[in-house]
């Protein structure tokens, strides 16, 4: 009887776990059994594994071939263990010797000729090694740049496992060590604000939105520039710190969208999903265990629903509990995954089906209501910022007036968020958009009376819930913010209290 051991990695969304390869070669009936829970793509391995080995001239162990996938009650997922599974029996059945494998990790789907492919969740599998102190990895060629990402760990390139097996018996040469590219591809910053005719109400909006991390909404007639404004916002986000670009760089690695030369993600994502996505589409879904959806995908960025009206209500409420706690955590029958899910969203709708106003309307009261409701109440008092964006005037589209940059509204918002940053140092949160409003109502940041008396008298007279209430109290301290003040003014006050409630009037016309 021989026995050998390997490691490998599998994934439960983007939290990599070790495990230990053991691979059992003894006389008997010959066969090959894989334990250890392994989903479908893990079970199909016995059939890869072994058209691999022969096909790279390596004699299949004509035995009785157990292989144990360690802990046995965590679910395996994954064609990344293939290549661990191979390892693990050529040393069992004496083909490379033991001790060189047995602290490797080893991460790559085989081809039946023999070949290294790529898979999916390569960054956070090698930051959990990592975390295990596993000390050097062996990945397939087209993962070797996102591999790179991660220090502290030697990670090795291969192509072919023949070469792989040359090497572990000593007469071939090791595989290439993975190198970071010392230049970096600057991030396509995007379109420009500058381009956007007008819309300087709706502009200061966008502009408090990046400062603060606040939800917004464009409420408005088609044309008006309500797309355009919210694809520039990403624009005017600082780019994302070391822990929340590797965050954002595994999120996009285990839902397969890095390409061959992954860096990690710098600037902030948009995603802007089509009106007809499904709720597994926004927030995850899948079987098994569940994917990453847009929510997660714009994690430290934008999640644009244009047309929000035709998105599905069950897809839109299932948003609400994600933007009040940053993550989500889908449950499938594999098991639980959690995503982190940190987002701004922005929402754009016409005010009716016809998209006019007023007298041009064409859409019956209770069309329009019927259109209204499918963005539910408790999902729109969510929403910090909801701003109606007129159409533009003739006079803004053909004279020439100068506009501001993408660039000079960032350093503005770079600016406010350093002060944010500062006042909430000891606290667990960086931005105003993500203070507890218990919070902000207790010294030593409660306003005065004085300062508060504009909202108090919209919170009596109902046209404020309490939530609405600290929303526009982290507006205030935004705008205070951008204004160069220490402290909220009524004026400030006031400003946050136009902004929360004017695009309601749009709403509802």
């Amino acid at each position: 009887m021989a026995l050998a051991r390997t490691l490998a990695m599998t994934l439960a969304g983007i939290s990599g776990r070790l495990v230990e390869v053991e691979a059992d070669v003894a006389g008997g009936v010959p066969g090959f059994t894989l334990t250890g829970l392994p989903d479908a793509s893990v079970s199909e391995a016995r059939d890869r594994v072994r058209a691999a080995v022969i096909n790279s001239g390596v004699p299949w162990p004509v035995r009785r071939i157990t292989v144990a996938l360690l802990p046995a009650d965590l679910r395996k997922v994954g064609s990344g263990l293939d290549l661990a599974v191979a390892v693990a029996v050529l040393a069992a059945a004496g083909a490379i010797p033991t001790e060189p494998v047995a602290g490797t990790c080893w991460l790559a789907e085989l081809g039946l000729d023999g070949t290294l492919r790529p898979v999916r969740g390569v960054l956070p599998a090698v930051a959990a090694a990592r975390r295990a102190g596993v000390s050097r990895m062996v990945v397939a060629a087209d993962n070797a740049a996102e591999a790179v990402l991660v220090e502290g760990v030697d990670v090795r390139v291969g192509t072919r496992l023949a070469d792989l097996i040359a090497w572990l018996r000593g007469s071939g040469a090791p595989p290439a060590r993975a190198v970071a590219d010392p230049v970096a591809a600057e991030a396509d910053p995007g379109p420009d604000l500058a381009d956007v005719s007008g819309q300087s109400p709706a502009k200061r909006a966008l502009e408090i939105a990046a400062a603060g991390l606040h939800h917004l909404s464009l409420v408005g007639a088609p044309g008006a520039g309500k797309t355009m404004l919210a694809e520039r916002l990403p624009a005017l986000l600082p780019p994302l710190c070391d822990d929340i670009a590797l965050e954002v760089t595994a999120v996009h690695s285990v839902a397969g969208l890095l390409d061959g030369e992954a860096s990690l993600i710098r600037r902030p994502p948009l995603q802007a999903p089509h009106h007809s996505a499904s709720v597994a589409a926004l927030v995850g879904g899948g079987s098994h265990l569940a994917r990453p959806g847009a929510i997660s995908l714009a994690h430290g960025g934008v999640l644009f629903l244009d047309e929000a009206a035709e998105f599905s209500p069950h897809a839109l409420d299932a948003l609400r509990q994600p933007m009040e706690g940053g993550r989500i955590t889908l449950h499938r029958g594999g098991g639980a995954v959690c995503y982190p899910a940190r987002f701004l969203l922005v929402l754009a709708a016409n005010p009716c089906p016809c998209g006019a106003r007023g007298r041009d309307c064409t859409c019956p009261a209770a069309v329009r209501r019927r259109y209204q409701q499918r963005l539910s109440g408790p999902l729109l008092d969510r929403i910090d910022l909801r701003v109606e964006v007129d159409p533009v005037p003739a006079s803004d589209l053909f004279e020439a007036r100068p506009a501001e940059s993408s660039r000079a509204v960032a350093d503005r918002v770079a600016t406010a968020r350093a002060a944010a940053a500062h006042r909430w140092r000891a606290e667990p949160w960086e931005v105003n958009g993500a203070a507890p409003g218990a919070v902000l109502r207790r010294a030593p940041w409660a306003l005065p009376h004085r300062v508060l008396a504009e909202a108090e008298a919209y919170l009596r007279r109902g046209e404020l819930s309490a939530r609405g209430l600290d929303r526009v109290l982290r507006l205030s301290w935004t705008v205070a913010d951008l204004d160069g003040a220490t402290v909220p003014t009524a004026e400030h006050v006031r400003e946050a209290l136009f902004l929360r409630t004017t695009g309601r009037s749009a709403w509802a016309a």
